[in-house]
């Protein structure tokens, strides 16, 4: 303890802060004992380029993943005797093309890319994390003008589980990126109240259960208004019945946020119950995707190291 599997940094992410190093060294600091360095993929659209990359092209994009896994690789030699850095990245699925691009990018990084941390942040090819006005754009796209609310949000929800579930199939994440952020603006919703979308949370679940995927207890909900972390109660209820490990994640955007809201994200893992925690390690044999790294169990109760009570000291001294 402690650890985090999904990051990004101002120097390789625009909406971001911070260079990666910077933000390497301060979660030395914190005492972090595993990071993830996990850059998004570059997307290969125009189209799907967000205002504050309107400068740059699809190829200028793709050079700067090149940057960042040559640094991240850099950083993981230069300060291996005080952290762990994993290598990884986190996906896109806005359209199949995200899905091959992915498999490519794979293959030109082949043995630098230790995992991937699985998310969707798109539906209908529109991202539903930007702002609620665009991501109630994205619900009133799918479906049918004749559509109830209703009838559009379970459709909605769908989409985004099907788009998810197509990414855990073909690549099978170690990591499953903030699962349920289909409902980033309406944290009050239930999955239990739309059937259909419910079951394909269920069958998404058993899947990435059954392959040893871990399910990320995200800590940016918490910044984001929510009173707990990705994903929700009910979320982490259906995880835990198919038998599903848990891993932390910041998904810090810079250094300010290395470890941010940690004690509350480890006060809301106690409310729901889970008592288990399992962090991603390096492996002699391949997992199920092919790449050299395992989930391990984290011994012992996990909310009772030394790295808790430091960091609630350090917030009150603050």
């Amino acid at each position: 303890m402690p650890h985090s599997h999904h990051s990004h940094s101002g120097q390789f992410c625009k909406h971001a802060s911070g260079t990666l190093e910077e933000v390497v060294l301060e979660a030395i600091r914190q005492g972090f004992e595993v990071y993830g360095l996990t850059e998004h993929v570059p997307r290969y659209r125009v189209a799907d380029l967000y205002p504050e990359e309107e400068d740059l092209t699809p190829e200028e994009l793709l050079e700067q993943f090149d940057g960042f896994v040559a640094e991240a690789h850099r950083l993981k030699a230069k300060y291996a005797g005080e952290i762990v850095l994993l290598v990884g990245l986190e996906t896109e699925h806005i359209t199949p093309g995200d899905l091959d691009h992915l498999d490519a990018l794979l293959s030109r990084y082949r043995g630098k890319i230790e995992y991937l941390v699985g998310s969707v942040h798109h539906v209908n090819e529109l991202p539903i994390d930007f702002d609620r006005a665009t991501f109630d754009k994205a619900v009133a796209s799918v479906g049918t003008s004749a559509d109830d609310a209703r009838v559009r949000t379970e459709a909605f929800l769908c989409a985004y589980f099907d788009l998810q579930h197509a990414l855990l199939t073909r690549f099978q994440p170690e990591v499953v990126g903030h699962a349920d952020l289909c409902r980033l603006y309406t944290p009050e919703l239930r999955f239990a109240d739309y059937p259909a979308a419910h079951a394909r949370l269920v069958r998404n679940v058993a899947y990435a259960a059954g392959y040893g995927a871990l399910f990320e207890l995200n800590a940016a909900a918490l910044r984001k208004g929510w009173d707990g972390a990705y994903p929700g109660a009910d979320v982490v209820e259906v995880i835990a019945a198919a038998g599903g490990r848990f891993a932390l994640s910041d998904d810090s955007h810079g250094p300010h946020a290395v470890g941010l809201n940690y004690t509350r994200l480890a006060a809301y893992a106690r409310r729901v119950g889970v008592g288990a925690l399992a962090v991603l390690a390096q492996s002699e044999t391949p997992n199920a995707a092919g790449r050299y790294v395992r989930a391990r169990d984290v011994p012992g109760a996990w909310w009772e190291h030394p790295f808790w009570r430091e960091l609630d000291a350090r917030q009150k001294h603050a």
